[in-house]
């Protein structure tokens, strides 16, 4: 992409309805943490994300979808996930350059930005027990409503590989 701009929330929902996958999407007041978005579990079926932007010394990247009370072991995580030294978390520059996002509304869907591949995507095996996941469109003011399957297809006509693992201890 020559402009370089991130993709927005129509640009998202018009690739899904390329793949011919079908989504919703409930509008609410932006969240930054999970546990603000824990007031919409009601309205929202499903399981819902957590999602965690990291890097290893070597500046590999790599983006964890979780589920939401996931909990996960930043100290042996890499070992998981095939990183060359413990991660931390990715600076929101990077964040922004490769998955077109701010701090709050790290997302699955990002990848769609991420078009150099820079990004290792890893789903959460638990999450994939799921018929519904639940992603930011690629900003934190909306929830998207996906089937579990139906992520797996998106990301991969990213042109990422996701890799499908037991992150949690």
């Amino acid at each position: 992409m020559s402009d370089n701009k991130p993709k927005t929330t129509d640009d998202l929902f018009a690739f899904l309805d390329s793949l011919g996958i079908a989504h919703t999407t409930k509008r609410h007041a932006p969240v930054f943490t999970v546990a603000e978005s824990v007031a919409l579990r009601d309205e929202i079926p499903g399981g819902h994300t957590k999602n965690l932007f990291v890097k290893d010394k070597k500046d590999n990247y790599f983006l964890l979808t979780v589920e939401e009370n996931t909990v996960v072991d930043l100290k042996t995580v890499h070992q998981l996930i095939g990183a060359a030294s413990k991660v931390s978390f990715g600076k929101p520059e990077k964040l922004m350059e490769y998955l077109g996002v701010i701090p709050g509304a790290v997302t699955a869907f990002g990848v769609i930005n991420d078009t150099g591949n820079n990004v290792t995507i890893i789903v959460d095996e638990a999450l994939m027990h799921e018929d519904i996941v639940n992603c930011h469109p690629l900003s934190n003011d909306a929830t998207t409503s996906i089937g579990s399957k139906d992520l797996m297809r998106f990301i991969e006509a990213t042109g990422h590989k996701p890799l499908v693992l037991k992150v949690t201890a």
